[in-house]
C-alpha cells in the first residue's frame, strides 16, 4: 500500500484541492493513522462511521478492519474520489452534513463507533451533536485542534477549563492520546493538532436536571473573571443576598471562580437553586 503521503501527492497531482472555505487538510502522516486506529475501537460487531475523510487517507485503512462502514463526506467534489479510490472495499460514502447525520438512520439500534478529522470550524457544534446520540455510540476518536482538545480535557482549576470542558465530560471518559503537528498534513495548517479518545458513559452519579445544570454553569461562567457570586447574580438575574444565601446553605464560597468547582459542585449549586 502507498504511504500516506505519497496516496496524497498522486491525487494532487490528478488535481485533488483543498477547500479552505471547508477548513480542509488532508493527513499524510502513517505514524499518526496508526495511533488513530490503535486508539479506536474497531471490532467486527461494531459498526463504523468516519466523519470528514477527504481524500480517504485514513478510510482506506480503516475499511479492511471492520465488515462495514460509513464515510460522511460534505464536499461533493471529493465524492468522484473516494468512489474511485476506495472502489471493492466495504464502505457506503455518504455525501452529507455531518450536522444533520442521524446515527440511527446508519446502524438503527446498535451502538456504534466514530472516527473523524473534524474542520476546526465547527468541531464543538460536531462533538455536541453526536454526544447527544449517546445512545447510538460506545465512543469516538477525534482529531481536532489542540486548543480545543485542551479544553474538553481540562480538570477543575485549570486557566482552560469551562462549559465545553463540563459539556463533554458529563457524557464521556477523555483521554488525549497524542498531539499533532501541523507538518502531518498537506497543506499545513497554523496550528498543532491533538487526538481525542472519548469513551461514551453516564457521568457517575450525575442526578440533576440537565437543562437546570446547564442554566447555573452558563450562568457562572458568564463573567469569568468575576467572583461566582456575581457571576451567578448576573447570569440568573437575581439579587446578590439571594445567591450568598444559595451558596451558603451549600457550603460553597462566594469568593470562588466558577473555573475551580467540579462538576458534582455544579451539580450541588443546581440542587440549591431548585428549591
Amino acid at each position: 500500500m502507498e504511504s500516506a503521503s505519497e496516496y496524497t501527492q498522486r491525487l494532487i497531482k490528478h488535481g485533488a484541492r483543498a477547500h479552505k472555505s471547508l477548513g480542509q487538510v488532508f493527513l499524510i502522516s502513517d505514524e499518526v493513522i496508526d495511533c488513530i486506529i490503535s486508539a479506536s475501537t474497531l471490532q467486527p460487531d461494531v459498526p463504523l462511521v468516519e466523519i470528514g475523510p477527504g481524500l480517504g487517507v485514513l478510510t482506506r485503512v480503516l475499511a479492511p478492519k471492520v465488515p462495514k462502514m460509513w464515510a460522511v463526506e460534505l464536499d461533493s467534489h471529493k465524492i468522484g474520489i473516494l468512489n474511485r479510490e476506495l472502489k471493492g472495499l466495504p464502505i457506503e460514502i455518504v455525501n452529507q452534513d455531518a450536522l444533520k447525520l442521524d446515527l440511527k438512520d446508519l446502524w438503527g439500534d446498535q451502538l456504534g463507533y466514530l472516527v473523524g478529522n473534524l474542520p476546526y470550524y465547527i468541531t464543538s457544534p460536531l462533538i455536541m451533536h453526536f454526544l447527544e446520540q449517546a445512545d447510538r455510540l460506545s465512543g469516538m476518536t477525534i482529531m481536532i485542534q489542540k486548543e480545543v482538545a485542551d479544553r474538553i480535557a481540562a480538570p477543575p482549576g485549570s486557566k482552560t477549563y469551562g462549559i465545553l470542558s463540563i459539556a463533554v465530560q458529563i457524557s464521556a471518559s477523555v483521554t488525549k492520546v497524542t498531539d499533532v503537528l501541523p507538518s502531518a498534513f498537506w497543506p499545513s495548517p497554523k496550528v498543532t493538532s491533538s487526538v481525542l479518545r472519548l469513551d461514551l458513559r453516564p457521568y457517575p452519579g450525575f442526578d440533576v436536571n440537565k437543562k437546570d445544570f446547564f442554566r447555573i454553569v452558563k450562568a457562572a461562567f458568564s463573567q469569568r473573571r468575576k467572583t461566582l457570586s456575581n457571576s451567578l447574580m448576573g447570569g440568573l438575574g437575581i439579587k446578590k443576598e439571594e445567591v450568598i444565601e444559595r451558596l451558603q446553605s451549600v457550603g460553597i464560597s462566594e469568593g470562588r471562580r466558577a473555573e475551580s468547582l467540579s462538576i458534582e459542585e455544579f451539580q450541588i449549586l443546581t440542587r440549591s437553586f431548585q428549591d
